[in-house]
């Protein structure tokens, strides 16, 4: 088993992430997951990422407040505890439109190697 604390969870800086504080909650280091990282990012009022795709299948499962999801040109309001699953190669964008914070916990497949 591999633990690891809260207070112990590094934080990192999403590329084209806007008002957007995040922390690895698992992966990316030793003894820990191998087929995927688990991060948690508390959305500002406001706050934002994307449009931007990557060419990896992203979970999305939020805590609390609100978010919407825009793929494929529909949006989707998620709140607490409700999920999605964007599949590698859509385009999505996120947005926190109201003025409280949003939490939302993000796992996704690691990156793969360069060959």
């Amino acid at each position: 088993m591999h633990v690891k604390r809260f207070a112990d969870a590094a934080s990192y800086q999403a590329p084209n992430h806007y008002d957007v504080k995040s922390l690895r909650l698992q992966g990316f280091e030793p003894g820990g997951p191998t087929s995927c990282w688990v991060g948690l990012s508390h959305y500002l009022p406001g706050g934002s990422a994307g449009p931007d795709s990557s060419p990896l299948e992203k979970v999305y499962v939020v805590l609390s407040g609100k978010l919407t999801v825009r793929v494929g040109g529909h949006d989707v309001a998620l709140g607490p505890l409700d999920s999605c699953c964007i599949p590698g190669g859509e385009t999505r964008e996120i947005k926190n439109p109201s003025n409280e914070v949003a939490t939302m916990i993000v796992v996704m497949p690691y990156p793969a190697a360069p060959q």
